[in-house]
């Protein structure tokens, strides 16, 4: 099959990766019952189990996991002597956070001004529409064996399936995985993801009396504990907003494609007169340096607070920990600081939240090499940047434990327009036909340089 019908194949068949797309987005599937019936990820599942059998997958099987999700597994035998393949995707998506704010149904795939609006549309449903354009796009003639491992809980990060795939490993042992589940630096700039920073979250709290007391009759005197705490927290960052954890370095570089700042900008949306925060150049910020984020507090709110001294407060902060750092270290060291920042002796208590390593994916072995090539073909160009990514995927790390001798490569249709997690998600419909087209490429040149 030559590239030229490949391409056909697969935009042929973009009308019914639309029809496909749109079933998935009506899934609610939330993987938290207090935000969305479990039924709905059952749905998802279902429609999952049905899709993929109809490939002609053997054994496509939900398996639940320790948090209850389930894991949807199954094989699609090639050649004999062909290597295999591991194709993750996950079927959760994130809450629809403030339907107010969007712009068109959360659950209706919509299209606008060239893109497909709706949650799950990009994060991860969009990625699960290559995956079956790619193996339609192949009709029947799949050059290696392929299995599949399409997770359930991702979102909610409650680990189902880091411990399911160690328990099961023959049932996703491979040679080249590819967790499908991020994107492009930009729609129609072909990327892989080398490198993924882990976290490292505490929730701190600080006590410094019995009770809340008149700020007019005590306030000079009693220490406040939200002023405390704001004094700690505003310790881990400099003047320019770097972060400043004692103990850890944060100098070093990013080694891959730059970040150009107005790019930044316009993708973080940051609004016009403020600054970015921290020095040297933007990806070297977000991609190879530790970051810490205060991702909330216990306060009193503005509407209805007294005039009295507050006696307790408490903050979830999050420490992202570049690759080549340790995420226990890196959490000891931020316990370590904010203990020794902490003022006036208040008292101050820790609660550990469960950490993620940082992660480095393949750059070379034929598995990267023909993914290059696929990609360089399937956009047309001579580029394949090599970029970071600041969130934590802590199946990869799993997966390098499990299965040391596979390449693992991170790609995906997450581009920064699609917006995903916050209101208004969307896809680029391109991208889910240029990776399709990819993925299926990939497949072929795979198979020959395997063999070689």
């Amino acid at each position: 099959m030559t590239d030229d019908v490949l391409r056909e194949r697969v935009h042929g068949l973009m009308p019914q990766a639309q029809s496909e797309l749109a079933e998935m987005v009506s899934f609610q599937s939330v993987h938290n019952p207090e935000v969305s019936p479990p039924e709905e990820c059952d749905k998802m599942v279902d429609w999952l189990l049905e899709a993929f059998t109809s490939l002609g997958f053997d054994e496509v099987a939900a398996n639940e996991t320790s948090d209850g999700s389930k894991a949807v597994t199954g094989h699609l035998d090639g050649p004999d002597d062909a290597p295999t393949v591991l194709l993750y995707f996950h079927h959760d998506v994130q809450p629809p956070l403030g339907e107010d704010e969007w712009d068109s149904p959360v659950w209706s795939l919509t299209e606008r001004n060239g893109r497909w609006y709706g949650r799950g549309a990009a994060d991860c449903k969009g990625n699960i529409a290559v995956h079956l354009a790619a193996l339609r796009a192949l009709d029947g003639d799949i050059p290696v064996n392929v299995k599949i491992i399409g997770e359930g809980s991702e979102e909610q990060g409650t680990g189902g399936i880091e411990n399911f795939v160690p328990r099961n490993p023959d049932l996703v042992r491979a040679d080249a995985i590819l967790v499908v589940d991020t994107g492009n630096f930009a729609v129609g700039r072909p990327s892989l993801t080398k490198s993924l920073r882990g976290i490292a979250n505490v929730v701190v709290s600080v006590e410094t009396l019995g009770s809340a007391m008149h700020s007019g009759m005590f306030g000079g005197a009693a220490p406040d504990a939200l002023a405390a705490l704001i004094v700690m927290l505003a310790s881990m960052r400099d003047a320019k907003g770097n972060t400043t954890i004692d103990g850890l370095d944060a100098s070093t570089t990013f080694d891959g494609v730059d970040y150009p700042a107005e790019v930044f900008r316009t993708d973080a949306t940051v609004l016009d007169g403020v600054d970015l925060i921290g020095s040297g150049g933007v990806a070297d910020r977000v991609w190879a340096r530790p970051a810490v984020t205060v991702l909330g507090m216990d306060c009193p709110p503005v509407v209805g607070s007294s005039s009295a001294v507050v006696p307790r407060a408490r903050a979830r902060v999050s420490l992202r920990v570049p690759p080549g750092m340790d995420s226990k270290v890196a959490q000891d060291a931020l316990i370590d600081h904010l203990t020794a920042a902490a003022p006036w002796n208040v008292k101050v208590s820790f609660e550990r939240e469960s950490i993620g390593s940082p992660f480095v994916g393949s750059t070379e072995g034929p598995a990267y090499d023909s993914m290059i090539a696929a990609m360089k073909g399937a956009y047309r160009t001579d580029d394949v940047l090599l970029m970071g990514q600041g969130g934590s995927i802590p199946l990869c790390n799993v997966f390098a434990d499990t299965f040391p001798d596979a390449e693992i490569m991170l790609l995906g249709v997450e581009e920064p327009q699609c917006l995903i997690h916050a209101p208004n998600e969307s896809v680029d419909p391109s991208e889910i036909e240029n990776m399709a087209i990819a993925e299926a490429s990939f497949l072929k040149e795979y198979a020959s340089r395997a063999r070689r």
